[in-house]
């Protein structure tokens, strides 16, 4: 973590603190499960930390920025900011894949350059750095890293199914929208998951993705395929 923590320094002027947090942030459950007898934590816990704060300071960055933006349309924005994709981008703009603590079966599987595993580690980095410096240091960092690409739109935008589908389905009035998870298989590391999508208790969708996330944005997506 030496080399990581320099480059934060010299390209950020980040001077972490806690260098064993730093080391979690970049911990994958594949790792810290190959490392046991040692417990080691992963970086799970951070990236829930992570999430929260990354969405609130993109809130406060949108509700600054486009004073004029109904709550929907902030929504849609906020949600092409922060969806997997894009924060993996970010992940590797910084150079975190460099860093990563991978299991040697994820490394073999091309883990290092996985969406689901960047996108994770950049929000518990976001966690470990809110724990360190601060909100205001993060807040910092974001704009250093991440607000200049989305105000010039280099970012992924991909297409909110499930926003689209709750629009379309609840034109003519309010309907139950939910998301099962019906399967997954695979290791802890490498899962891949099926959803189901129902309106008012009646499956109209599936579709599989690496992450919860992103079947769900599949079933949401084969649904509003075939409402045609």
């Amino acid at each position: 973590m030496k080399l990581l923590h320099q480059r934060l320094l010299t390209d950020y002027g980040i001077d972490f603190a806690d260098l064993d947090l730093l080391r979690t942030a970049f911990t994958h459950t594949s790792y810290a499960n190959e490392h046991r007898l040692l417990k080691i934590s992963h970086n799970e816990r951070l990236e829930f930390l992570g999430d929260a704060v990354l969405q609130l300071i993109i809130s406060k960055y949108l509700y600054q920025k486009y004073p004029h933006f109904p709550e929907g349309e902030m929504s849609k924005l906020r949600s092409s900011f922060v969806r997997e994709e894009s924060l993996a981008g970010f992940a590797r703009s910084c150079g975190f894949d460099q860093h990563l603590l991978l299991g040697k079966g994820e490394e073999k599987s091309g883990g290092r350059n996985r969406d689901t595993i960047l996108g994770d580690a950049f929000e518990a980095f976001l966690g470990a750095l809110l724990l360190d410096k601060g909100e205001e240091t993060v807040e910092q960092f974001l704009h250093q890293v991440m607000i200049p690409q989305l105000e010039i739109g280099n970012y992924e935008r991909v297409t909110d199914y499930k926003t689209s589908l709750q629009e379309t389905l609840q034109v003519n009035g309010d309907i139950d929208i939910a998301y099962l998870v019906i399967d997954e298989v695979g290791p802890a590391h490498d899962k891949t998951f099926t959803v189901q999508v129902m309106a008012n208790q009646k499956v109209i969708g599936q579709g599989k993705g690496r992450s919860k996330k992103l079947a769900e944005q599949a079933a949401a997506r084969n649904a509003l395929e075939a409402e045609g």
